[in-house]
């Protein structure tokens, strides 16, 4: 069964119905996404690995997230895919929304997305599903570390907000 979304225009204005993922976006059309960071008290974040057979960016690091799927709010979506890729179970009002931007072009690739960044305080484990197949691995790293990450080359290069817009947040407590 296909993955369906909903399309908005940039002012999150419900535009469509039931677009199949991998079919173009018309041109105004966008999808909602939800990036997730997970915090722990130790001011770590745990991020993952792409599994080597992913189709984009195989084997980089990267936060948790994906497309939110039709019907969905962002927070549902998040909560999702954090189930999903980590098989963690997070709480609505656990997290918070950092910020949202519009990401038609990146880096010369049409992206035609909403994107909506949350942010939950979770000290836990993953508990990653082999079924998913998605996430090769997963752990806690500090800023520092995934600062590293980013100047390798190793993290994926769209989460460049991550040092203005995550990694200094207070404790959401």
């Amino acid at each position: 069964m296909p993955e369906l979304w909903d399309l908005y225009s940039s002012k999150r204005e419900l535009v469509s119905s039931g677009h199949v993922r991998g079919e173009p976006l018309p041109e105004g059309c966008f999808h909602l996404v939800a990036h997730v960071w997970l915090r722990n008290a130790q001011g770590e974040f745990l991020i993952s690995q792409r599994a080597e057979s992913r189709p984009t960016f195989p084997l980089m690091w990267e936060t948790t997230g994906g497309s939110v799927l039709q019907g969905e709010t962002s927070l549902r979506g998040a909560l999702r895919e954090v189930r999903e890729e980590l098989g963690i179970p997070l709480q609505e009002e656990s997290g918070r929304l950092v910020f949202s931007q519009v990401r038609d072009w990146v880096n010369g690739a049409r992206f035609g997305d909403l994107l909506d960044v949350w942010l939950f305080d979770y000290n836990g484990e993953p508990r990653l599903s082999a079924a998913d197949g998605e996430v090769a691995q997963a752990r806690w790293m500090s800023p520092r570390e995934i600062e590293g990450l980013y100047r390798e080359g190793k993290l994926v290069d769209t989460l460049g907000y991550f040092f203005d817009r995550i990694a200094g947040e207070a404790s959401l407590g």
